[in-house]
């Protein structure tokens, strides 16, 4: 989408001014369909800067996670973060436990509110 979809702006909104990662969605992205829980900018960033910081090889690059957005204004969202999420790849979701991803609202081509499971884990 060359212009993101109000409507998916609107909860990517309340994601953000109730800081609540509550939300499940599916997105549509080139190349990609990403199913997880949205989760607030500042956690998320706060969550990949956890994982970077135990790592003896990866710690530095913590920085920017934790720098970065600090006392701004809120304004309008422009990406989605997505914590406890997979790329569904046919049968699989990769990872397996869920991962950390960032999705520019204006690549979602097609979005449903809900995550999307498959039977046998489910």
């Amino acid at each position: 989408m060359s212009h993101p979809d109000d409507l998916l702006v609107a909860i990517a909104s309340m994601v953000e001014s109730d800081q609540d990662s509550q939300m499940s969605l599916t997105v549509v992205t080139p190349g990609a369909v990403i199913t997880g829980r949205l989760a607030p900018e500042a956690l998320w960033r706060e969550r990949v800067a956890e994982v970077l910081r135990d790592s003896a090889r990866l710690g530095h690059f913590a920085v920017p996670f934790t720098e970065a957005g600090r006392g701004e204004e809120p304004s309008r969202p422009s990406h989605l973060h997505f914590h406890m999420a997979r790329i569904l790849q046919g049968s699989y979701g990769i990872p397996d436990t869920g991962g950390m991803y960032r999705v520019a609202l204006a690549d979602v081509s097609a979005w449903t509110v809900g995550g999307i499971g498959y039977s046998d884990q489910q």
